[in-house]
């Protein structure tokens, strides 16, 4: 308790996130704290790694990485405000970021549809991929992510709060679209990678499609399967005024299900990607510690 009154003191009201009375709170503190540096220092080198290496950058697929591990990124060091203050996000909001650090999962989303379509279109009609989808469009793609999601976010802080809710409802209904548009093309992209990419004769280029679609598979079944349950509690709790009301961000068990995509996300990558991981290992963690590099 004396630990949470010299916060309170500090900060001029904004307490911690847990008051320290038993030992479930260190155990929330220490998590949350453990959690942010973990997201921070896996995806963060997936950033450094794929910004240092060209051959990677020249890849669109590598952009899509790019973009949903900066947003990772981001998601790792936000934590170490939502999780360790207390703080309420949503309506009606305690110590909140009007939404901005939530949206960072709204971007991932968007990025993720992108990358399913872009991986689609890179197997199952190459003519077309290579000479309309170039490196430009898919920058633009990736862009479009952040503006789409954060002009939306800006916009409801302006909003009567009757016209925020109703945009609030609003984007709760898009996002049922867009899962659904991703539950159809990951079960789609499964269909070509189990049966059109295996009858193609072995080469490089065959394996660098299975890489990419085993990677992006993962990824959204991973992403959806740890942010679903956000989003039904959130649904639940518009539509019928029932849900599960947590203390704050940092004891929402869902949020933090949400959230942890930021390291698995990245983890996926490195795991999936041999080019991914050896660049790492020789950009970044083979200038950390040398004796790594040589192994």
């Amino acid at each position: 308790m004396l630990l949470s009154n010299i916060t309170h003191s500090v900060t001029g009201g904004l307490s911690l996130s847990v008051d320290f009375d038993n030992p479930l709170d260190y155990l929330v503190f220490i998590f949350q704290l453990l959690f942010a540096t973990t997201a921070v220092l896996v995806a963060g080198p997936v950033v450094v790694t794929i910004l240092a290496t060209r051959s990677l950058r020249l890849q669109n697929r590598f952009i899509f990485m790019l973009n949903t591990s900066i947003c990772d990124t981001l998601v790792g060091f936000s934590v170490y405000y939502l999780g360790l203050f207390d703080v309420q996000e949503g309506y009606p909001s305690r110590h909140g970021t009007y939404n901005v650090l939530p949206s960072l999962l709204g971007v991932n989303i968007m990025t993720f549809l992108f990358a399913q379509f872009d991986r689609y279109f890179a197997v199952c009609h190459p003519f077309i991929y290579t000479r309309f989808i170039t490196r430009r469009v898919v920058i633009s793609a990736n862009v479009y992510c952040w503006f789409h999601v954060y002009v939306q976010s800006i916009s409801a802080n302006f909003l009567p709060l009757s016209k925020a809710i109703q945009l609030y409802v609003f984007s709760i209904v898009s996002l049922q679209v867009i899962v659904l548009t991703k539950v159809i093309m990951t079960i789609k992209l499964y269909v070509v990678a189990r049966f059109q990419v295996e009858r193609d004769p072995p080469s490089a280029e065959k394996d660098n499609q299975k890489e990419s679609l085993r990677i992006i598979i993962f990824v959204v079944i991973s992403f959806l399967v740890l942010w679903c349950p956000s989003f039904v509690n959130i649904v639940l709790r518009l539509i019928i005024g029932r849900g599960v009301v947590f203390r704050n961000e940092a004891t929402n068990l869902f949020a933090i299900m949400a959230r942890f995509n930021a390291v698995c996300t990245p983890s996926v990558y490195i795991w999936g990607s041999p080019a991914l991981r050896e660049a790492m290992m020789r950009t970044v963690w083979g200038r950390v510690c040398p004796r790594c590099k040589r192994r």
